[in-house]
């Protein structure tokens, strides 16, 4: 019998190693009452609407920023650790304005059309996420504009994933999270926001870049990622190697996250990749039997993978 059934996830998601440091600053009452005013004011009303009236994320972010940095004078006698040694990404995802599945397009749209009731928020314990940093521990800026997506897949069930993210962690080894889960029913559950830092990846950098934020470990992407994961198959729930993959209702959810996504932050699809990739350990292997052409029929599909 596994002693600890949920080993292969937290080791998957790297054990949500928390590369930040403790928040050292109160958010204060204005800035929370004005953020929670905004989601709460955004949900009913149309994209428009919002697109006209909400503030952006940067401005969200600087709003944190302000009541969170600057709370400790004192340097940390550590070093800060070198940049990595930068692993060349070629995305898998190729310009395409022709050739589009027509039956994927209408699909798509449709789904686009009541993506609200296919996706729902769910709450998990605030050990398992944080803020995003605008300086690291030696006072140097760092950028926590999100620009780069970090695929991801579940091990377990998803409702096994949910679990352990409202499980509290007091161990920074221990605590993890992504910002939205998909199962492979299609259904989106959102459990971080956005403008909070998710602990899917530890010790990590894309394209050479990290984000030191506690000085007792080393860098990872959670300060400017966004993190997704999907729901694996029960053939899966292992340690193996591959499996029989996602589902078309998983892709065409993916899709439609990512669009959102990259419309509201501004990244390339190019910067959509693997926790594999960005894994400096080299133990990461997820999400495994990743189809990278039905995501590109999709995302191509909604017009994404045009621009030049």
């Amino acid at each position: 019998m596994v002693s600890d059934p949920l080993g292969p996830l937290r080791k998957l998601v790297q054990s949500g190693t928390r590369t930040s440091g403790r928040l050292l600053a109160l958010v204060a009452a204005g800035s929370m009452v004005c953020a929670v005013s905004f989601l709460l004011l955004s949900a009913g009303r149309s994209d428009t609407d919002r697109a006209k009236e909400r503030p952006s994320l940067l401005e969200l972010l600087d709003e944190v920023g302000r009541t969170t940095e600057g709370a400790s004078e004192t340097l940390p006698k550590e070093s800060p650790p070198e940049a990595p040694r930068a692993l060349a990404w070629t995305s898998p995802l190729a310009r395409q304005c022709s050739g589009i599945d027509q039956a994927i397009q209408k699909r798509l749209k449709n789904k686009k059309a009541r993506l609200a009731s296919l996706r729902q928020s769910i709450a998990i314990d605030k050990s398992n996420y944080g803020k995003r940093y605008r300086r690291d521990p030696w006072k140097r800026p760092l950028d926590p504009s999100p620009r780069v997506v970090i695929l991801h897949e579940t091990v377990f069930s998803m409702n096994s994933a949910i679990n352990t993210f409202q499980t509290h962690h007091p161990r920074d080894e221990d605590q993890v999270s992504y910002h939205t889960l998909i199962g492979l029913n299609g259904q989106i559950v959102d459990l971080v926001s956005p403008i909070d830092r998710a602990f899917g990846a530890g010790y990590s950098a894309f394209l050479g870049e990290w984000a030191a934020t506690n000085p007792k470990f080393k860098g990872s992407v959670n300060n400017f990622a966004l993190h997704l994961s999907l729901e694996t198959p029960e053939d899966g729930q292992n340690d193996g190697s591959k499996h029989s993959g996602y589902t078309a209702a998983q892709y065409d959810a993916l899709a439609l996250v990512l669009d959102e996504w990259i419309h509201n932050y501004g990244f390339s699809p190019a910067a959509i990749t693997t926790h594999e990739h960005v894994d400096l350990g080299g133990e990461r292997s997820d999400p495994r039997s990743f189809n990278w052409s039905e995501l590109q029929k999709r995302l191509a599909a909604l017009g994404l993978l045009c621009s030049s």
